[in-house]
């Protein structure tokens, strides 16, 4: 038999429950959202500092989620041995504070027991209060997201993150969830990484392939987008992306993020330049605008972003020289054109069949447009084989955007959407049709003009922040010979 309870009680039940499963409050909830002064509370974080004078010690809380540390003020008997790196929790009260710096502090409460250690730390613990290189700190695949500067990196990668989501939101696009593992090698390229269950390795001889067939890490989830866009009309994901190069720069990474967007029924490729440069700029205008303090967050104390960055100008100048300013574009051709008659000495010679060198792309993004500038019409030969042949007979519609410090970002084409066109490229290049064949039938049922890009999201955050290292931007850097976590 059920017993009723009247709304009341559950009310009161709920809100038992609520309080039970409270977070505890991060630093970065405080200074958002200040307590009112002499508010009692308990906080968590990891010593950053510690100072002590004759009467009274002071302690530089930090748990990552905001730029500033909490000022903690204490009585010397409590700091006791502490260490910088250690995590703890701290109950005091919140009050004003004396200094200038901050408008807050976190008085703890009198008595050992309101200091109380969660975790230590070896003696030789690396993160002191002094300077360590980004060299060294990537030997610490571990701790080095605890200094400043790093996980400033990380919470503006967060942001931009979350930026770009509500960007596509506006924009009526939806997200999917395209797939990793594929059957099909989008570029052509080759450079694949190829899985396998450990069984099968272990044992080839007696067992097939564990998916009946060749499969790879992707390269890129265009093909499958492709798939979805017919389906929902405008789509985009952020996806994991495995290139297999042997390359040891710092712009690449075996294992990296790629933001990609496919679009049915545009016919012409300057509405995807446009619509690419529309995004970043909703990113740079929060920057500009300082939204929740992103711009704050990589300003205040980042001189590894300054000194690797524009040595002549600030994050801010160079968030506003990005917003306010229309961003150029010029044909392949016409960026041979300039090269060639800047009377520079490339490191590559300046050739039509070889292509754009990265030192090429930083100098006609850096000295010559001093902005992000559209590299659109590559020769066909150049390029992957689902790209839309122009009129020319030599070029496809696509582009590539260049940015200063950086280079290539992102890139982007109108499709083949003739089956006719597109089996026959295919077949000029010698490709497996028959491992395409799932992609050509998406010509066989209800073609349409269709394009889109990929952005790397990496190279973005680093053009952004001035970061030099694209390593330095993502978690657990995944490149030739690096794999140690």
């Amino acid at each position: 038999m059920f017993r009723t309870v009247r709304p009341s009680r559950v009310s009161n039940i709920h809100q038992q429950i609520r309080c039970q499963s409270t977070l505890p409050p991060s630093i970065k909830s405080l200074f958002k959202n200040p307590p009112d002064i002499d508010s009692k509370l308990t906080i968590n974080g990891y010593i950053k500092s510690i100072r002590q004078l004759k009467k009274i010690a002071f302690l530089d809380l930090s748990d990552g989620s905001h730029h500033d540390n909490l000022l903690c003020v204490l009585s010397p008997d409590q700091i006791n041995g502490l260490k910088t790196g250690q995590s703890i929790q701290l109950t005091g009260s919140w009050i004003k504070s004396k200094g200038k710096e901050q408008a807050y502090e976190f008085k703890i409460l009198s008595g050992l027991d309101n200091v109380k250690l969660i975790g230590d730390v070896r003696e030789d613990f690396p993160l002191q209060k002094k300077a360590h290189t980004l060299q060294y700190l990537r030997t610490l695949n571990t701790l080095r997201w605890r200094t400043s500067y790093l996980s400033s990196i990380l919470r503006f990668r967060s942001f931009v993150d979350t930026k770009l989501h509500e960007f596509f939101q506006k924009e009526n696009f939806f997200k999917t969830n395209p797939p990793i593992i594929t059957g099909s090698d989008c570029e052509g390229a080759g450079e694949l990484f190829q899985i396998e269950s450990k069984s099968v390795l272990d044992d080839s001889k007696d067992q097939s392939p564990f998916f009946g067939k060749n499969a790879y890490l992707t390269v890129s989830t265009q093909l499958h987008l492709e798939v979805m866009s017919a389906a929902l009309g405008n789509v985009w994901t952020l996806s994991p992306i495995f290139r297999a190069e042997a390359s040891d720069t710092n712009r690449h990474l075996s294992e990296f993020w790629m933001l990609e967007g496919e679009m049915p029924y545009v016919e012409d490729v300057h509405q995807i330049t446009r619509f690419t440069e529309k995004m970043i700029k909703h990113v740079v205008k929060e920057l500009v605008n300082d939204a929740d303090q992103a711009g704050t967050n990589l300003i205040k104390g980042n001189k590894y972003s300054e000194e690797a960055g524009s040595k002549s100008m600030t994050l801010q100048e160079k968030w506003n020289l990005l917003y306010e300013n229309e961003w150029a574009s010029i044909t392949y051709k016409e960026s041979l054109e300039i090269l060639r008659a800047s009377g520079k000495e490339f490191k590559h010679l300046v050739k039509y069949e070889d292509g754009l060198a990265t030192e090429h792309e930083k100098w006609l993004a850096g000295e010559y447009f001093k902005s992000p500038v559209f590299v659109t019409d590559y020769p066909k030969e150049m390029k992957p084989f689902y790209m839309k042949e122009n009129p020319d007979g030599e070029t496809v519609a696509c582009f590539d955007l260049l940015v200063p410090e950086v280079g290539e970002i992102i890139g982007g084409s109108l499709r083949e959407h003739d089956l006719e066109k597109l089996t026959s490229t295919i077949n000029e290049r010698n490709m497996k049709i028959d491992e395409l064949k799932w992609y050509l039938s998406l010509r066989e049922n209800s073609t349409a003009p269709h394009g889109g890009f990929g952005l790397g999201f990496e190279r973005l955050i680093c053009y952004l922040a001035n970061v030099e290292n694209v390593r330095d931007v993502v978690p657990f850097p995944r490149s030739h010979e690096e794999c140690s976590s």
